[in-house]
């Protein structure tokens, strides 16, 4: 790893693959669906609403084109992104979607910019894709998340050791990063990192840096038996979530301080009542949530703990995938985005250099409304706003 120590932080940003055909997607949704149809056809909700959210100096791009990913690559580099983290499609016996962009990444050496993986373990159904309808959406599953066992484990390290052993994979202490989107519905996580943690010692490497991805206010928590306890969620403290899941051999937390935020800005209860009766009533109008006023409550007091990488998030709206079902957050400019930036470096000035991480959720989630890659309204503001803070 390259010396970080002039760096106020190491930040690795979430890059979603989806931008490309496969036959998944083409068996549910018609020929050449990738997620850009739902992008181009999104439409205001409201008086002001920003849709749709069209891209600019990269297009409606195709990430099977080399071009793309370099152009992609430069932007990042440019903007003082260490690197991608991509996310990784395997769902059991050998099952995977979306791994051309990072293969060919992979196999060609090409863009020579750093990355690591964060495992999507989680079902794929037509309800992600399903604009209007939010959980009232009918569900048909395209591919279910499975957890076969041991042989799958060990086919699913083998088929990433290459990636491990690359010179441009990011390392936590000398160990690769690797994250884990789901580590409540994995009833055998622990295991599975043991044997993993076993395997690249085996081969070589000095284990693996293994991350939970988690909200730092959840309402969930992981028993010892495997099964999920609800509760209510603690605006005060996230120590009881990071140590949940740091008792099952994480190395680390990447915390994400969207639903803490929320709930901070509009009222804890409030929030999980408007949660619940959009489960029901999805035509209801839409929430707005008032970017500055939310990202403020973003990060916890745990979120300066050494071992915890806090996100940071541009922006954020879901409507070309769920309609009125989710919050849409309004004033996301690139000025407020430098001054989460700010809040967030903050949180980890005190920190070593090798643990100064800040994850960016995302580069590239048009989806969700959650991108920095120029568009035709604020072009490089978001990619120029990272840039004024880590220089």
């Amino acid at each position: 790893m390259n010396n970080q120590s002039k760096k106020k932080a190491r930040v690795i940003a979430f890059y979603l693959p989806q931008f490309h055909p496969i036959a998944e997607n083409d068996q549910v949704w018609g020929k050449g669906f990738t997620e850009w149809v739902s992008v181009a056809q999104a439409k205001p909700l409201f008086r002001g609403h920003y849709q749709p959210k069209i891209p600019a100096d990269l297009g409606f791009y195709d990430l099977r084109l080399p071009e793309t990913r370099e152009q992609q690559a430069q932007l990042a580099r440019e903007a003082g992104v260490e690197g991608f983290c991509y996310w990784h499609y395997w769902l059991g016996n050998g099952k995977q979607l979306l791994q051309r962009p990072f293969e060919e990444v992979l196999h060609t050496g090409k863009p020579d910019f750093p990355f690591c993986l964060a495992w999507a373990n989680h079902d794929w159904t037509t309800k992600t894709w399903q604009r209007g309808k939010g959980k009232m959406a009918s569900q048909t599953m395209i591919a279910k998340q499975e957890y076969p066992g041991d042989t799958d484990y060990i086919a699913h390290f083998q088929y990433l050791l290459p990636a491990f052993k690359d010179k441009r994979y990011i390392t936590v202490d000398g160990k690769p990063l690797f994250l884990i989107y789901d580590a409540y519905n994995f009833q055998d996580v622990t295991h599975f990192m043991e044997l993993w943690r076993q395997l690249a010692k085996e081969n070589g490497l000095k284990g693996i840096y293994f991350v939970a991805v988690t909200n730092n206010t959840s309402t969930i928590l992981r028993k010892p038996d495997g099964s999920i306890l609800r509760t209510m969620p603690n605006v005060e403290s996230s120590a009881e979530v990071f140590n949940n899941l740091l008792a099952l051999g994480f190395d680390g937390i990447n915390s994400f301080g969207k639903s803490r935020g929320e709930m901070l800005y509009i009222g804890k209860y409030r929030r999980v009542w408007q949660k619940a009766i959009r489960s029901v009533f999805h035509f209801i109008s839409s929430v707005r949530f008032d970017y500055p006023k939310t990202v403020k409550h973003f990060f916890a007091p745990e979120d300066k703990w050494d071992n915890v990488f806090p996100s940071i998030m541009p922006q954020w709206d879901r409507s070309p995938r769920a309609g009125n079902y989710d919050g849409i957050y309004i004033h996301a400019t690139p000025e407020n985005f430098q001054t989460h930036i700010k809040q967030a470096l903050e949180h980890i000035n005190h920190k070593e250099d090798e643990h100064k991480i800040l994850f960016l959720r995302s580069w590239n989630e048009w989806g969700e409304g959650n991108y920095v890659e120029p568009d035709m309204k604020y072009g490089h503001g978001f990619l120029d706003a990272l840039k004024n803070c880590l220089s």
